[in-house]
């Protein structure tokens, strides 16, 4: 396998600048590498990753004209939509001097990108060069891509209100699943959005193959679903964390004080609480959650990012009375090894934003999750987790009330209702280490991955 990767060449690699993204391809890398493939990384300047934690691979920046100041999230299309244009044209001077180098023996075979740097795919094309898509998100994203602006022609604008057990899981899928993001799509269709989905489909549809970082059996019959729409052949080799022994890509210092202090909690007693690397709440909360989490009496490791309340620093804005109320029986950390976290036996829930990363990272561990997403693509996370694997249990947003938060850790931690979806959870386990064996689903996709891109 090594030889046959030499012989393919140099790929190179280009990331979308948020840690949610930059994380799986990073991850894909190290995969590929281990393959025997040389890693070329191309990132814009802005949360740029720290190439000492990657010794193996080249990193090359490129500019972005993108600060804090002037990055804003809640304008995620209009965000996407200036990034790549501003990285077009660096890009191409990127490629030209890589293309050029003399002492370099390896041929650049092609370029792999995250879907959102669709520039990336212009390039490739210009170049003649095989351009692969990398998706990050669940594969379900692809298809509210593919159906928006039409959802009423596409048939998917008629929702249930639940999904009975007999119903199929085709039905699941592809109706259910798209419910909250073509919801909001619809509510607010902006130009910025419109463009940036002919962006997306264009260059999907333009590229020799697509990576998905998920796994056959999470995803069939979306996945089946999406080939309808895109003709390029599709690779579900995920989870790319399991497939990737790498070191942490953490745009933020992990704290690993903590897993000492999971050291001393009983078996699967713990709560992990975390809303990602991007979510903001306001401060009354931060007050409802520390409470509802004071309340349940259960222990708790509890993720307070800097800024995850506009303008705070850390801990500052709780009631110091929640802090002598739980004592040791609460950890709070500014940020923490989120893997290692979910794989320790003392955790047995995760309160989740239901970013795909910390979708599959729970799913990875076995860990039924308590869901409260923020925005976009974790809309349709939650539902796949709550509805379709069963997996975990919906904290409403309109409960955000201690009393409701209090209620929700209950049922998730102690009642039967917990233990079903902790059961659900490590059947999701099983069936995802069986994938990772020789002869699995995904072990398969990724050999095939490598024949495929191995013949450029």
């Amino acid at each position: 396998m090594e030889k046959e990767g030499k012989k393919a060449g140099r790929w190179v690699l280009v990331l979308y600048p948020f840690q949610g993204h930059i994380n799986p391809m990073l991850q894909l890398a190290t995969i590929l590498h281990s393959k025997g493939f040389s890693i070329i990384i191309v990132h814009p300047e802005f949360n740029s990753p720290n190439p000492s934690n990657h010794p193996e691979f080249t990193f090359r920046p490129i500019p972005d004209k993108l600060s804090e100041s002037n990055v804003s999230l809640g304008d995620f299309a209009n965000l996407v939509l200036t990034l790549n244009k501003h990285c077009l044209a660096p890009f191409q001077q990127c490629m030209n001097q890589i293309l050029h180098e003399k002492d370099s023996t390896d041929h650049v075979a092609g370029i792999i990108y995250d879907t959102l740097s669709y520039f990336a795919q212009s390039v490739a094309d210009d170049l003649r060069l095989p351009g692969i898509s990398v998706r990050t998100s669940a594969a379900a994203t692809m298809l509210v891509f593919a159906v928006f602006p039409n959802p009423d022609k596409e048939g998917y604008t008629s929702f249930p209100d639940s999904i009975s057990e007999n119903q199929t899981l085709e039905v699941d899928l592809q109706i259910l699943q798209l419910q909250q993001l073509l919801a909001s799509i619809l509510r607010n269709p902006t130009d910025a959005m419109s463009k940036l989905r002919t962006e997306v489909i264009h260059a999907t549809k333009s590229s020799s193959a697509i990576i998905v970082n998920t796994m056959d059996f999470l995803e069939e019959a979306v996945l089946s679903k999406i080939k309808e729409y895109f003709p390029s052949p599709i690779f579900p080799v995920g989870p790319f964390h399991k497939l990737a022994a790498t070191r942490s890509s953490s745009l933020l210092k992990e704290e690993t004080n903590c897993l000492s202090w999971l050291d001393k909690q009983a078996l699967k007693s713990v709560l992990y609480v975390s809303f990602g690397s991007m979510a903001t709440i306001d401060e009354q909360e931060l007050i409802e959650t520390a409470w509802g989490l004071a309340n349940s009496e259960l222990p708790f490791l509890w993720v307070i990012r800097p800024g995850l309340v506009r303008g705070s620093e850390w801990i500052e804005l709780l009631p110091k009375d929640f802090l002598d109320r739980v004592g040791e029986r609460g950890c709070i950390v500014k940020w923490a090894p989120q893997r290692k976290v979910l794989a320790h036996s003392a955790v047995g829930g995760f309160w989740s934003h239901c970013g795909w990363n910390s979708t599959l990272e729970s799913i990875s561990e076995g860990v039924p999750m308590l869901c409260r997403p923020f925005v976009g693509d974790q809309l349709l996370d939650s539902k796949y987790i709550c509805h379709v694997w069963k997996v975990g249990l919906e904290l409403e947003n309109n409960n955000l009330e201690r009393g409701k938060i209090e209620e929700a850790i209950k049922r998730l931690m102690l009642d039967v209702e917990g233990e079903n979806v902790r059961k659900n959870a490590m059947n999701l386990k099983e069936k995802t280490e069986l994938s990772l064996t020789e002869g699995g689903s995904s072990s398969n996709y990724l050999n095939d991955l490598v024949k495929h891109i191995s013949s450029n």
